[in-house]
Order: structure tokens, then C-alpha cells, then sequence
């Protein structure tokens, strides 16, 4: 766990929640897990000081997501605990993934930036936003605030809206702000067809219209991912590996992405995207959302 007067870095603001997931008829697998928790796992895995902002219950599950932060070094002074339900994502099919939320006045919703410890906007350097967090009322109202309130300090953020179905309707005003107010917007081929309901070149061309100055990052699993930063485009493919699965890739890869800018920012923008799509890659060769090592990204980088 992170030492108790040295403050983060890095803070991703984002659902922590708990998967169940049908193995079988009447048989549930329950994983800790949530878009914006993996991405902070992956950023501490990684080596920075980190923590994932949220609430938690205080029930089983939620004691399963808290133990599992400890253990993945994340500053706990940024994660509450309420007398609420816990946010659970109920996965009742995995190919093709079908799934729906419960969680009605969880205790996500009951998050508080006012008992964060002082002066830890003054030390973070980037901070990270997105999923079914950002549709979540009133949430989402109190983590768009906190963006604008870091954007406006010098905090550089991180957006990636990762589409699920609580976004079908309702949902463009939120990802317009967020994207106003992002530096860096990570989408997969998949976010763009399912947000845009159009062609990925379309979508892009919106999404980008939204905030020319941002940089995106676009990730089309095993094949060419494309970074935009203004009139530069660098694409790069990943590397190959053998999958176990695919769950958490794009969380890792951000994650790596956010690593490389505040670890090595004199590096290019062709060495970042190499080093981010190194480290989806080496979370695929593990089942379930798995943070890569440093060591784990650099072979593969090496190879």
C-alpha cells in the first residue's frame, strides 16, 4: 500500500464494481472488477504511486474489491466505505456478452470528493474517467464536476467513454463534456460503432469534432491501432501473444498509455503507443482482467 504521506500520481475515477459471471446453469463466478479499477491496478502495477477514487459497500463483495485494492497497492485513503448495496454486474452470457446492472442507490453513487485527503489535487498528474461510472446519476453529475475542477488546476484527463448498454440512450451530453474536457480520449473500434451507431471513420470524425486539440487513441483488439495527436497519426499493430482472453486489455492498455506519458514524456508518440498496446497484450496472455508487470511489458516490447 501506497506510503501514507506520499499522495498519487496517478487517480482513476471510475466504476469499481463486482462481475458474476454464468460458468454454468445455476453456477456464478463472482471477479472484483470495473473499467476505471482496472485501470488504476494496471497504472500501479505498472509502478506509480496510484488509487482508485469511488465507494464501496460493506458487504461480501465489497470486502472482496477492498481486499484486492490493498493487495494491488492502491492508496486507500481514496476509497470510502457506505452502508449501501454493492454495484454488481450481472454477466449472464458470455459469447455473445449479454449482461444488466444492479445497484439501485448503491453505494457507488454515494461517492464523496470532499473526504479525499487534502492537497491531493495539487500532486496528481493525471486523472482518468469513464464507463457506466459516468451514467450513473448522481455520479456521474459529481465525477464531471471533479474533471472540470482538475482540468481547470493543470490536471491533464483521461477519457475513455468504453460502451455499455446503460449508454444507449441519453448519453451525448455526457460523453460531449468529457471529451470537451479530456487531453487523451482511448476508444475501441467497438465504442465508436455502438456510440455513433455509423461507420468507425464517421464516428471518429465526430468524436474528434468534439475536441480537436485531445488526443485518441483507437484500439482494434489484435489488428492496427491508430494514435491522433492534431495532424500526426501513428499506427502500430500489437504484438502477438497467445490469448487467453481478451477481458481488461483495453484497460491495460490505457493504463499502459497513461504509464509511458507520466513515467518517460520525452519518449514519442510511436515508443508510447508501442508500450500501450505491449501491455494489452500481455493481459491477454492471462484469464480475467490481469495487470502486466513492467518486466512483463518490456519483453514483450523486446521481442
Amino acid at each position: 500500500m501506497t506510503a501514507s504521506t506520499e499522495l498519487p500520481v496517478f487517480v482513476s475515477a471510475g466504476d469499481i464494481l463486482t462481475d458474476l459471471v454464468r460458468t454454468g446453469d445455476s453456477h456464478w463466478l463472482s471477479r472484483p472488477g470495473g473499467a476505471g479499477w482496472n485501470v488504476a491496478r494496471a497504472v500501479a502495477r505498472l509502478g506509480l504511486p496510484t488509487a482508485c477514487a469511488g465507494s464501496l459497500g460493506t458487504d461480501c463483495f465489497s470486502d472482496e474489491l477492498w481486499d484486492a485494492s490493498v493487495a494491488a497497492g492502491l492508496d486507500m485513503r481514496f476509497m470510502q466505505r457506505v452502508d449501501l448495496p454493492p454495484l454488481l454486474a450481472i454477466v449472464h452470457q458470455t459469447h455473445p456478452p449479454a449482461y444488466f446492472f444492479m445497484g439501485e442507490n448503491g453505494a457507488d453513487l454515494a461517492f464523496d470528493p470532499q473526504r479525499l485527503p487534502d492537497g491531493w489535487m495539487s500532486q496528481v498528474k493525471w486523472a482518468h474517467f469513464g464507463c457506466i461510472s459516468l451514467v450513473r446519476q448522481p455520479l456521474g453529475a459529481t465525477l464531471a464536476h471533479l474533471a472540470a475542477e482538475l482540468r481547470a488546476r493543470g490536471v491533464k484527463i483521461s477519457f475513455d467513454p468504453n460502451y455499455r448498454n446503460l449508454m444507449e440512450h441519453g448519453y451525448e451530453p455526457t460523453l460531449r463534456k468529457m471529451a470537451a474536457l479530456a487531453d487523451l480520449i482511448k476508444v475501441s473500434d467497438e465504442d465508436l460503432r455502438l456510440l455513433f451507431k455509423t461507420s468507425e471513420a464517421n464516428a471518429l470524425d465526430q468524436l474528434r469534432a468534439m475536441n480537436p486539440d485531445a488526443v485518441v487513441l483507437v484500439t482494434r483488439g489484435a489488428d492496427k491501432a491508430t494514435l491522433i495527436d492534431g495532424g500526426l497519426i501513428v499506427e502500430a499493430a500489437p504484438p502477438r501473444v497467445e490469448v487467453a482472453d481478451t477481458v481488461g486489455a483495453g484497460d491495460a492498455s490505457i493504463g499502459g498509455l497513461l504509464f509511458s506519458l507520466m513515467s518517460a514524456p520525452q519518449r514519442k508518440w510511436n515508443e508510447h503507443l508501442a508500450f500501450a498496446l505491449a501491455a494489452g497484450a500481455a493481459a491477454c496472455r492471462h484469464a480475467g482482467a490481469h495487470s502486466p508487470t513492467l518486466d512483463e511489458v518490456v519483453s514483450l516490447l523486446n521481442d
